[in-house]
């Protein structure tokens, strides 16, 4: 992984390939934030600004010969938008992975960004770290992220910025791990391996893992989980990672679904609907590498990851339309629709981590098509108990992700009535993201809950922007990250 340090020194005088420097739009031109270029230069990029195309605006980045004005031979001008506001610590995150996505296969990088104080520090270090990303697993040949970053700050010496920086670098690893699992092909990321891969990543940490495998699953009635998972040749399975503290203050639950392919089962989804469909295992995928982190910075909380991992094929040994399953603790649903396969796999694992009685449980999922069409492919929903649903909306913003509180309209409710099990699968086709969010709702009791359905933001099929490269993005790692590292969870 691309290597982080902090600097004081003069940016003209830094050893690297290119210095970062942040431009913003004004209403003549661009302004040269800080004093990282000499003065006569950056007078000479304003007055060239048009020329040059420059403009300041956030995610542009101009690379330009320093002409000997400074150490390094390339200056880098990423813009961060409208000049004369307070540059918030996500512009600043974006701003940092903009230019150190843009700078692919350059080995060093000076960033002389606004990094003033801690928070400030924190910020571009995330970025750029965030944007220092490139899967490379299946090409021969790739160019490879930034190798080093030096990090122009006047708090180089003080524990705040060092803690930030040293929490970033575990932050970024949290999710680079979890978009390397998404971008992963299908063909290589099935049940099994998955369970394997999370073993692998948790041995020599203090986090433990239990792994229950189809027969474990069946003898233990998760319904939900076997009838997903019986058209595939590959078997499903649960994965639990514990992270428990002596002095845990508190206790989490997160669930994510694991979906490795998801074909829509015998009621297929079409050719052009399955193409990014490696990718339904995201929420499986962000929870696992939450926990890790987690321990990784030794939080005081109990956090434990329940992923929900199956593969949803056609076959004749797959769930049927009109079956009658099972899940754990009992409740009986009809399968009106196979293809609505994650809230079952999801029901089994809500039902397990509620039977451990945690303060709070949050479930994570690429879980509906409605969520796209209401909040678009960069804002994920958030629906459960009030009071921990909101929470989490406080949480994405300070991480700097984007989640939007949504309802759970009791009306709704009755379309999910079976005329021959306790529920089904499906209901009202208008508001099927909230009438998802109300199937998950009958299994967790009375544990405070909150849903995360992130089937927009999980993966990036259009262009990379800011510190999101193409693919898998890993949301939702940072926003459980700031919640469990919150002084208390409702």
């Amino acid at each position: 992984m691309t290597s982080l340090n902090l600097t004081s020194k003069d940016p003209a005088r830094l050893d690297v390939d290119v210095v970062v420097v942040a431009v913003a739009r004004t209403a003549s031109g661009i302004e040269v934030l800080g004093d990282a270029l000499p003065p006569t230069t950056a007078r000479e990029l304003v007055a060239a600004a048009q020329g040059l195309g420059l403009t300041g605006a956030a995610d542009s980045l101009h690379r330009l010969p320093s002409h000997g004005e400074l150490r390094a031979p390339v200056v880098a001008l990423v813009g961060v938008g409208e000049a004369g506001r307070p540059l918030a610590p996500e512009a600043l995150r974006r701003a940092a992975g903009a230019a150190t996505r843009g700078l692919t296969g350059v080995g060093a990088v000076g960033l002389a960004l606004p990094a003033e104080d801690a928070q400030q520090v924190a910020a571009v270090a995330e970025g750029a770290l965030l944007g220092a990303y490139a899967y490379t697993r299946y090409r021969s040949s790739e160019s490879q992220p930034v190798t080093r970053i030096d990090l122009v700050t006047p708090r180089a010496r003080e524990a705040a910025a060092k803690k930030a920086v040293a929490r970033a670098a575990i932050l970024a690893e949290a999710v680079h791990g979890t978009r390397d699992l998404v971008n992963a092909a299908p063909l290589d990321l099935f049940p099994g391996a998955f369970a394997d891969h999370a073993k692998a990543l948790a041995k020599g940490t203090k986090v433990k893992v239990t792994v229950l495998d189809e027969k474990a699953l069946a003898a233990g009635g998760y319904g939900g989980l076997v009838g997903v998972g019986q058209g595939s040749t590959r078997p499903p399975r649960l994965v639990k990672l514990t992270w428990a503290p002596a002095r845990a203050k508190r206790s989490v639950a997160l669930v994510g679904k694991g979906i490795t392919f998801d074909s829509g089962g015998l009621s297929i989804k079409p050719a052009k609907g399955m193409e990014a469909m490696k990718s339904d295992m995201a929420g499986a995928a962000a929870v696992l590498h939450t926990v890790l982190a987690a321990a990784a910075l030794e939080l005081p909380v109990k956090v434990t990851a329940w992923l929900c991992l199956a593969e949803n094929m056609p076959s004749g040994s797959a769930q049927r339309p009109s079956d009658v399953i099972t899940q754990r603790g009992g409740t009986t649903v009809e399968v009106l629709n196979t293809d609505a396969e994650g809230r079952l796999v999801l029901a089994d694992g809500l039902v397990a981590a509620c039977e451990e009685s945690p303060d709070a449980v949050i479930d994570v999922a690429t879980l509906t098509g409605a969520q796209v069409v209401a909040l678009g492919t960069r804002v994920g929903a958030v629906m459960g108990t009030e009071e921990l649903r909101d929470a989490v909306v406080e949480a994405a913003g300070d991480a700097g992700e984007q989640f939007w509180a949504m309802p759970l309209p009791e009306e709704l409710r009755a379309s999910l009535d079976s005329k021959v099990a306790d529920l089904a699968n499906i209901g009202d086709r208008m508001g099927g993201m909230l009438v998802a969010g109300l199937f998950l709702r009958e299994f967790v009791g009375e544990t405070p809950w909150a849903h995360l359905d992130i089937a927009g933001p999980a993966f990036n099929d259009g262009g990379a922007h800011g510190y999101t490269p193409v693919g898998g993005t890993g949301v939702a790692v940072r926003t459980l990250l700031q919640l469990l590292e919150a002084p208390t969870t409702p």
